[in-house]
């Protein structure tokens, strides 16, 4: 994000707050400094380090691209060296210090995105992007998230809707899942009736309430196979499950708006359906709501380090309030927690939905 200050413009960096806080505001830093002199010339500052601004340069790629490179990367380190500034970088980023991370494969992550981020921070790529269009009858208002995803830590998603189905967009990413990908769809025409409190903790049944659904979605894209013409345009590969994958659909037929505006009413007035995460389910924050106001079928998308061997695979999406929303990852055995970010960001609505279609595209691309 960029601000002018004076006769100066500032580029920041956002980010997420620690681990595993969702609701806390975002943090943010500055990255670069264009100062403007007289007679259209400027000089641009690095900012990044720990030993003040230092000579850098800026340059535009092609429109809404631009890059930003250090010409002095020794401000960057520090004396100590390598462990000095890992220890530095997960104070900053983590609010720990190493002693505090026991789980020998979380402090293996931590480790792997440290060296990851520390190889690029001399030279910088920024692409614009826009926040999503959004509709009255969206299920909530989309935007910028802030996710649990367990070692890898907070993380930021876009939630967008797109007739009969939601995604979450990773806009951070870790390494194995990078910025970018599609990290949860969620399929808006399959409700899912969660069991009381009690059957809930089982893990099994919400299993197979899940997979029961997985296989009606199944069987509901081999008969819309079937059904289409030989000669049909739009033939394409389909993942079962998968609803971005569906056949197309008028823009809004997912489900009934105002049927669900009026299931929602119980729960804006505190009396929505209880909720608990099944025994043996883990999650980074205790502390997720008691109550929900729905839940859908949904797919999340999961892979080795690296991007290696991604697939998708089934969950359950839960819609808490206006600002928070879950989900569970059935492989995984493992809960996300999502809370909006609240930072407000100008001049970052879509002119289109067709421009904001186009950007997730071009996004997706870079890392496919």
């Amino acid at each position: 994000m960029r601000s002018v200050d004076g006769l100066f413009i500032i580029g920041w960096m956002y980010l997420p707050p620690h681990d595993p806080h969702v609701d806390d505001p975002m943090r943010f830093k500055p990255l670069f400094r264009i100062h403007l002199m007289e007679r259209k010339s400027a000089t641009v500052e690095c900012m990044y380090g720990h030993r003040g601004p230092h000579n850098g340069h800026i340059q535009i790629v092609k429109k809404d691209e631009f890059s930003t490179k250090c010409n002095q990367t020794d401000h960057h380190r520090m004396s100590g060296g390598r462990q000095e500034e890992f220890r530095t970088w997960l104070r900053e980023e983590w609010g720990r210090t190493l002693e505090d991370i026991f789980h020998e494969h979380m402090q293996e992550l931590i480790l792997m995105k440290f060296i990851y981020t520390s190889q690029y921070d001399n030279c910088l790529t920024y692409r614009r992007i826009y926040l999503p269009p959004s509709h009255p009858d969206d299920l909530i208002q989309p935007g910028l998230f802030k996710g649990t995803y367990g070692s890898h830590g907070l993380e930021i998603v876009m939630l967008s809707f797109h007739g009969k189905c939601a995604r979450a967009t990773k806009i951070t990413g870790d390494p194995n899942i990078p910025a970018g990908q599609q990290t949860v769809e969620i399929d808006l025409m399959h409700r899912i009736q969660l069991p009381d409190v009690e059957t809930l903790r089982n893990f099994n049944e919400l299993s197979r309430i899940v997979l029961e659904v997985r296989e009606q979605v199944r069987l509901e894209q081999q008969q819309q196979q079937e059904d289409r013409p030989e000669d049909g345009e739009g033939h394409g590969r389909h993942s079962p499950g998968d609803p971005q994958h569906s056949p197309a659909q008028p823009d809004r037929e997912p489900w009934d708006g105002g049927a669900v505006a009026a299931e929602e009413q119980p729960a804006q007035g505190g009396q929505g359906q209880p909720f608990v995460l099944p025994v043996g389910v883990s999650s980074r924050n205790e502390d997720y709501p008691r109550t929900c106001r729905m839940c859908f079928y949904g797919t999340g998308l999961i892979a080795g380090h690296g991007f290696t061997s991604p697939e998708r695979t089934p969950g359950v999406f839960i819609l808490f309030d206006k600002d928070r929303f879950g989900f569970i990852w059935l492989e995984l055995k493992s809960f996300s927690l999502y809370s909006r970010v609240q930072a407000s960001f100008r001049n970052a609505d879509a002119p289109s939905p067709q421009a904001f279609e186009e950007m997730l595209k071009n996004i997706q691309s870079l890392t496919s």
